[in-house]
């Protein structure tokens, strides 16, 4: 039902094998009727001070998102100015998140959200709006990478009806994207699907049409269709070459040339162009994104070498890389875990070795 041998699957049980490709891990998932996430083990126990905030605050969060509707006024909200709350807004869309600090981030979420909620009426409506689609999309993501079932799909809808409000074209298509986005591996020819009626509404902003264009790509790279895949990101190039600087700034996408290239290595992943996606690797390195968009593309780099036996230290050395750029994301990656626990058990008692043990220690991976 998963489409490989029984002896494959038991090299992955037993941690020969590690899955690295999200065809397999969704394929499996599908086979034994449970969510990829729920496959991967997350969300996964808090192993240092960071992980036990975030879980510890993710209450408060949930609470949060599920007492109040956008329209819908919480009580006992600080009367504070909109420039006291665009201050904090402005602290996780331009750090926080470009950073991945999840501890911060869960920190501010719950109260900032609250806040938006009520200036969403009256002379602050419309930049109340606007500042509760980007705090329910840094939730969404936060939820996602942390690994909380249900929390992104609902942040989500909060996003298209504060889209909504707005009674505006390109930001409802923009909330759009971000459900298809998120979707995931839950269902990968309905997120094509949605990805691809975003790509093709003119009224959305370029940001949100490349984006889209990526979102397809990688929905059709899982699916096996290299070509297809190839189409949309080709229309995702030619759709960075609007942008000026090359990084729009806007919504924090890091959309632009820079974002496609590192999609690309991701994509080439998926599509088992392992060698020649990390071969991009050693001839360039992203600037000009986000600390989190950078450390995505060495855990991608990661996921290419590792593919190589001889490659393993190289595969670390890009893991350690990611770590080093965003320590949260990269422990709550379950490509990275799998990667740690397949080399765990092949790892010597040297410098390579010792680094690997780290990694592990700091993850939560058991160690053979």
């Amino acid at each position: 039902m998963a489409g490989i041998s029984q002896s494959y699957l038991s090299m992955i049980e037993r941690g020969q094998r590690a899955v690295t490709k999200r065809d397999l891990l969704e394929n499996i998932a599908n086979a034994l009727r449970v969510s990829p996430m729920e496959l991967a083990g997350k969300p996964y126990p808090a192993t240092d001070n960071s992980s036990r905030a975030v879980s510890a605050s993710m209450d408060a969060l949930n609470d949060t998102l599920l007492a109040w509707r956008v329209g819908e006024i919480p009580e006992d909200v600080p009367a504070r100015p909109w420039e006291a709350v665009k201050a904090d807004l402005d602290t996780v869309n331009h750090r926080l998140r470009p950073d991945a600090d999840y501890e911060g981030q869960v920190a501010l979420l719950p109260g900032l959200i609250r806040e938006l909620l009520a200036l969403s009426v009256g002379r602050t409506r419309e930049v109340g709006l606007v500042g509760l689609i980007s705090a329910y999309k840094a939730t969404a993501y936060l939820c996602h990478d942390v690994g909380v079932t249900g929390l992104p799909a609902l942040a989500a809808e909060h996003m298209r009806d504060a889209a909504q409000a707005l009674d505006d074209t390109g930001w409802i298509a923009y909330a759009a994207y971000q459900r298809a986005q998120l979707l995931g591996g839950v269902n990968r020819q309905r997120q094509y699907r949605l990805a691809t009626d975003v790509a093709e509404i003119e009224q959305a902003r370029v940001e949100t049409r490349g984006l889209a264009h990526l979102t397809a790509a990688l929905s059709a790279a899982v699916q096996g269709d290299a070509e297809l895949a190839e189409t949309h990101l080709g229309e995702a190039d030619d759709l960075a070459d609007r942008i000026e600087p090359d990084v729009s700034p806007w919504m924090q996408t890091n959309f632009g040339r820079t974002n496609v290239r590192i999609w690309r290595v991701g994509i080439g992943v998926e599509l088992g162009y392992g060698a020649k996606a990390a071969e991009i690797a050693d001839r360039w390195r992203p600037t000009g994104v986000s600390r989190s968009r950078q450390a995505a593309f060495w855990l991608d780099v990661s996921r290419a070498l590792t593919t190589d036996r001889n490659q393993r230290h190289r595969s670390l050395g890009a893991l350690l890389t990611a770590e080093k750029l965003a320590p949260q994301k990269t422990r709550t990656n379950a490509f990275a875990r799998e990667i740690v626990s397949g080399a765990i058990g092949h790892a010597q008692r040297d410098a390579g070795g010792r680094e690997l043990r780290g990694l592990a220690y700091r993850m939560g991976v058991q160690a053979g």
